[in-house]
């Protein structure tokens, strides 16, 4: 599935997984993939204002440095020395289980976590149209279900959601 990745989308998804296997999550959620989109920015948008640093303030990463720091260990030191090469693109793969089709997986050196149901549903409306999965349509997975949360951390972070989708050339709802 990752093979019509772009790869800086490939990047984002796989960044999105690595904060899910770090915080102990037991499933890669939109809020964790909302993030390395505004981390990696696979996209040049204007109206996308946020900044990671907005976005990490509403996401729970579970920070553990805290903890690791009165032990004295430097956790961004240990992964420097236990990380290089893990975020490979090609050392990781998306997966869908052929007996539960809902199932999808990211598979990589740092371990596998599932997706929420919310962020399988990002992946398949980026991947429903041919062509590549870019980080716009990664973008538009996130903001075409508004229950996912990405709307809500976007619009704290003083996003013109409106702006945002007119940008990213989201198919819309027609009014007559």
């Amino acid at each position: 599935m990752l093979a019509r990745f772009t790869d800086s989308a490939r990047r984002a998804l796989i960044r999105a997984g690595t904060l899910a296997l770090d915080a102990g999550r037991p499933a890669l959620t939109p809020d964790l993939l909302l993030l390395a989109l505004a981390e990696i920015r696979p996209f040049s948008l204007a109206s996308f204002t946020v900044t990671a640093e907005d976005v990490r303030e509403q996401v729970d990463l579970g920070d553990r440095r805290e903890l690791l720091a009165t032990l004295g260990i430097d956790l961004a030191e240990v992964h420097r020395r236990t990380r290089a090469g893990t975020s490979d693109p090609a050392r990781w793969r998306l997966t869908r289980s052929r007996l539960n089709p809902l199932r999808v997986t990211l598979h990589g050196p740092l371990g596998s976590v599932p997706l929420a149901m919310h962020a399988r549903k990002v992946v398949e409306v980026a991947m429903w149209r041919p062509g590549a999965v870019t980080g716009e349509r990664l973008l538009w997975g996130l903001l075409a279900d508004y229950s996912n949360g990405a709307g809500r951390i976007l619009r704290a972070g003083g996003v013109d959601l409106r702006a945002l989708v007119e940008e990213t050339g989201m198919p819309t709802a027609r009014t007559a």
